[in-house]
């Protein structure tokens, strides 16, 4: 009797089991089983030769049939691997997503195109110049090609020469097991080539730190943690990859005069006691400058007036906010003898106590205390 194990119980699943199924009840079993994670186990070398057994079996339709019908005994002594690994039927694709978890690559020998990182620029813009818009200059730090060797990190003279480990491919192959492995050339470290002179204004590296200038319109209406997006203006990537992408992060300064809420604006205006008892006509800056703005009869302190449409722009075009004028009535101070007189007068006419407040304070302290 053959002391084979049955293939669908070598890999767990049941004789109606798909494709799909299967391919992933093998991986998860080579993952663990492979030679590579169990160095020196030779249990786990032969689990892993019986699984991938069972798997080219269960994957090949004329196989797996016969096997089906006849079981082991359909393939005679030896098994189907008397000849070695038949890589036909995606046996090799699959193969290609195990080694890629092991050593981080896969098997392919094609170099990885790497993305350049994102870059980050902070930028200070005048109160004015986020409300309307404005076209500004930037000198971004980034790395960009030596202008020495011209990229090539050598000396200027001599070139790379074809690293001998890997003769140029940037990866090696080595056998494992029953398998062909592929992986990064430490040697070279997957670029092909070894630079022996390499350059001294960028150290073999073919790139340099330089500062890139390009021009950046702000759109009107951007506040404080407004982020800008240029597209391909990081760094470059590597191995030909596309380049990262640059974000302008805006703050803005705060104005003398304005302070802003959302779209609108906020200003405080100072009024004299005459001008809030019997109304006058002011003179309010905006941004767009001075509008006159009716102050009427008997205004008090800390009165807020709107200003229709004189506040932000949004980004869109879309709303536009409004501003927001508070009145601050002034106390006049350093009054010559005669405007107190006056002063004195005019509260003796209107019934005013010149003190009302103090002296009833004064009273409730004299009700409670005694």
């Amino acid at each position: 009797m053959n002391g084979k194990r049955d293939y669908y119980e070598l890999l767990g699943v049941n004789r109606g089991a798909g494709e799909e199924e299967i391919k992933k009840a093998y991986r998860k079993l080579a993952l663990k089983y492979h030679p590579d994670r169990n160095p020196g186990d030779k249990q786990s070398e032969e689990k892993f030769k019986e699984i991938s057994e069972a798997y080219q079996v269960l994957t090949d339709a004329e196989k797996r049939a016969k096997y089906d019908q006849f079981g082991h005994a359909a393939f005679g002594d030896g098994g189907p691997f008397r000849g070695g690994f038949d890589f036909s039927s995606g046996f090799e694709d699959i193969f290609g997503d195990i080694f890629g978890e092991f050593f981080g690559t896969g098997s392919t020998r094609r170099r990885t195109r790497s993305r350049g990182e994102d870059l980050r620029y902070n930028l200070s813009l005048g109160f004015e110049e986020a409300v309307f818009g404005a076209e500004k200059k930037l000198k971004i730090p980034r790395h960009g090609l030596c202008d020495t060797c011209h990229g090539n990190g050598s000396k200027p003279g001599t070139a790379p020469k074809t690293c001998p480990t890997c003769r140029g491919k940037g990866q090696v192959s080595f056998q494992q097991g029953f398998f062909n492995v592929s992986r990064t050339c430490n040697q070279c470290r997957g670029q092909g080539s070894i630079i022996s002179d390499p350059c001294v204004s960028c150290n073999g590296a073919g790139q340099v730190r330089k500062f890139h200038t390009l021009s950046v319109k702000i759109p009107a209406g951007v506040d404080t943690g407004s982020r800008l997006k240029l597209r391909g203006e990081g760094e470059g990537g590597a191995s030909g990859g596309s380049p990262g992408d640059l974000y302008v992060v805006l703050q803005v300064e705060p104005h003398p005069l304005f302070i802003r809420d959302g779209l609108d604006i906020i200003c405080e205006v100072p009024i004299s006691f005459v001008q809030a008892a019997l109304g006058s006509d002011i003179d309010v800056p905006t941004l767009e400058g001075k509008v006159k703005m009716k102050i009427p009869p008997g205004t008090q302190s800390g009165k807020v007036f709107r200003l229709k449409g004189k506040g932000v722009r949004d980004v869109q075009d879309y709303h536009q906010g409004d501003q927001h004028v508070r009145v601050v009535v002034e106390t006049p101070t350093h009054l010559t003898p005669r405007q107190k007189e006056l002063l004195k007068e005019f509260a003796a006419l209107g019934g005013e106590d010149i003190h009302p407040l103090s002296k009833g304070f004064f009273d409730k302290v004299k009700q409670i205390f005694g």
